[in-house]
Formats: C-alpha cells, sequence, structure tokens
C-alpha cells in the first residue's frame, strides 16, 4: 500500500481500498489469491504506464497518470472480494467460489491489458458491435492485437490459480471466462458507456462478475 501511494500508481483511497480487499482476498483463498490479485494490479500497472508518452500524445491515455483511485480498485476487485466472502460464509463452496475470484482477476487483467497494449501496438480497428473499422481508443473499439494481449493476460491469472490449487480443466475455464468477461466490457463500452448510462466503473465491475457467472455456467455444464 505504502508503495503503490509512493510511485503514485494508486491514490490514497485508493491504497486503503486495495489493501481492505486484499485481505478480504487472502481470507478466502490464502497467497493464491493474494498472488492473483497482485499479478493482476502488476500487468495493469505496466500496461498502463508502457510507452505512455505516446498515448499522451494520442489523447488516450488514462487520467490521474495511471493512479488508481478506490471507486477504480473496486471495480475492479470488488467482485473477487465478495467472493472471497462467499468462501468464509459457505466453506462448502469454497472450490467454486475461488475459481470464480480467478475469472473475475483475469477478466479485470485482460481488460486493462488488452486495452492499454492494443492502443499501442494494434494494427487495425473495429468496433466490437458492427466490426467497422473504428477510432482507436473510443469504448468499444478493439483490435486483434489487443485481444491476444487479453486472453494472455487471462492465461498468466490461471497459470497462478493453477499453481496454488492444481493443474485440470480449470485453467481453461479461467482463460475462457476472463476472455468472454473482456468481450462484454466491449460491448458495454460500445453501447452504455458510449450513451453515458455506465461509467467506465461500472463496465469494469460488470465484466468482472461476468466473467465469474460464466465460470459458474462452465462448471455446471460440463
Amino acid at each position: 500500500m505504502i508503495w503503490s501511494m509512493r510511485a503514485k500508481k494508486l491514490t490514497p483511497a485508493g491504497a486503503v481500498a486495495g489493501g481492505l480487499i486484499g485481505l478480504l482476498v487472502f481470507t478466502g483463498a490464502g497467497f493464491t489469491g493474494l498472488a492473483m490479485m497482485t499479478l493482476f494490479f502488476l500487468l495493469g500497472t505496466i500496461a498502463t504506464s508502457w510507452k505512455r508518452e505516446l498515448k499522451e500524445r494520442q489523447g488516450i491515455a488514462e487520467e490521474n497518470k495511471g493512479g488508481r483511485t478506490a471507486g477504480q480498485v473496486i471495480a475492479n476487485a470488488g467482485v473477487p472480494a465478495l467472493l472471497a466472502v462467499g468462501v468464509l460464509l459457505a466453506p462448502a463452496n469454497a472450490n467454486l467460489f475461488r475459481l470464480m475470484m480467478a475469472a473475475g482477476f483475469a477478466s479485470a487483467a485482460a481488460d486493462t491489458v488488452s486495452s492499454e497494449l492494443g492502443n499501442v501496438y494494434g494494427s487495425r480497428y473495429y468496433n466490437i458491435l458492427s466490426f467497422k473499422r473504428d477510432e482507436r481508443g473510443l469504448n468499444g473499439v478493439v483490435s486483434l492485437e489487443g485481444s491476444l494481449f487479453g486472453v494472455a493476460a487471462s492465461a498468466a491469472i490461471a497459470c497462478v490459480y493453477a499453481t496454488g490449487f492444481g493443474w485440470n480443466k480449470n485453467f481453461f475455464v479461467i482463460v475462457l471466462a476472463g476472455t468472454l468477461g473482456n468481450v462484454l466490457d466491449s460491448v458495454l463500452g460500445a453501447t452504455l458507456e458510449r450513451k453515458h448510462y455506465l461509467s467506465n466503473d461500472g463496465v469494469n465491475f460488470f465484466n468482472t462478475l461476468a466473467a465469474a457467472l460464466a465460470a459458474l455456467l462452465v462448471v455446471y455444464i460440463f
């Protein structure tokens, strides 16, 4: 928390929110849960800072120089924190809740990494709904390169989960759920966020929630 504030990666309120959420995640999923949250934070921080001057010149850099507020922290990690509470209240379903937590972090990581690195390395940009060419940096605009970076970020979170809880089909469940959550993020960005019905924090919260529910659905179907 102190390092993140001094490095201006989190605002003071964001650092406090992150610390409390980290405590909940650790309580519900141990060091593996904390490692997933830490990896998400590191991936997001690196991706946001990467070639920032270029993004600033293009007018697509995040505000506050990437320093995340309490609202942004809750939007990205609030769902995993709630699922950690679920582990405490219903320990019989702990494994399922932990899988859903991983899916939420995978979606959050995929969203940030695909957006930030896609804006740097993308060659062609398309509207997620129409698949017609669109302007880089706008809500709901995607690129192939950014999408692949997003899948890689989901896979990184899945690797941490698998290292802590075992290598099995859940690895693929997390990658799939994280990718689906990232796609929903783009859809919401192209619709509700562009029309100002939903804020970016709201979009981020719902994409992590959707990823967690997607993981739940896949487990019950297969």
